[in-house]
């Protein structure tokens, strides 16, 4: 009976690492895609080509910022609203889609600073980033009720960094950024608890748990990118 136990343990350990070997792999991934494309892409004269135009009131971000800028969006609710229905290689084709979209839109943020600000920034985020995804996988206490109330504070911030982006008000912004930090941390931790519930589920399918890893490797990215921002708004110097 105890081996029988003792193989079930080890089945649903090794179930858990390829699970998180596959989540890790495809945040890394994005991280790298983006980073590569905001490497490339971020100088003046491609972000003044393709984003702004120039007008008699001067120059103006023109439609195709627009769509950089909030496609993403649209893109994350299609994964993880629409994984089961879609192929795997259609939810590939849009993860890859998703990370070259963030790293456009990096490409003209980033241009506002520093490069030693977002080199700091980067290891200040990957610390916390680590800390919270290790606290949220080993900790007892169920975040549940934590997760939903992050939850609602990130769409209220959502709704308030787009009206902040017509309106333009650095106070806002400013709070917007602490309140940021703590809500992506918070969810960082309640994402890898339920991350781990998912890997240890012994009922997936195979292509279930292919399909979960990606929407987990998205939403683990999701939350330390929007974690870099926060952190860069605060830290970062132009």
């Amino acid at each position: 009976m105890n081996q029988i136990i003792d193989q079930d343990h080890s089945f649903s350990q090794e179930l858990s690492r390829d699970f998180f070997k596959s989540v890790y792999g495809y945040m890394f991934g994005a991280l790298a895609v983006s980073g590569i494309i905001a490497y490339m892409a971020g100088t003046e004269e491609f972000v003044f080509k393709y984003f702004y135009t120039l007008t008699e009131r001067g120059v103006s971000v023109n439609m195709l910022f627009y769509v950089v800028m909030f496609a993403p969006v649209g893109l994350a609710l299609l994964i993880q609203m629409g994984y089961r229905r879609l192929s795997m290689g259609v939810l590939m084709l849009a993860f890859l889609a998703y990370a070259v979209l963030i790293g456009l839109t990096f490409s003209v943020i980033l241009l506002h600073y520093s490069g030693q600000s977002i080199a700091v920034t980067f290891f200040i985020t990957a610390g916390a980033f680590g800390a919270m995804a290790v606290l949220g996988y080993t900790t007892k206490t169920d975040l549940t009720k934590m997760g939903s109330l992050l939850y609602m504070v990130f769409i209220g911030m959502f709704i308030a960094s787009i009206a902040n982006f017509f309106i333009g008000s650095g106070p806002l912004d400013y709070v917007i950024s602490i309140l940021g930090v703590f809500v992506f941390t918070g969810l960082t931790a309640y994402y890898m608890q339920k991350l781990k519930s998912t890997s240890q589920d012994v009922s997936l399918s195979g292509v279930e748990r292919s399909k979960l890893a990606l929407v987990g490797g998205l939403l683990l990215y999701i939350m330390f990118v929007n974690l870099f921002l926060s952190l860069l708004r605060l830290l970062g110097n132009d």
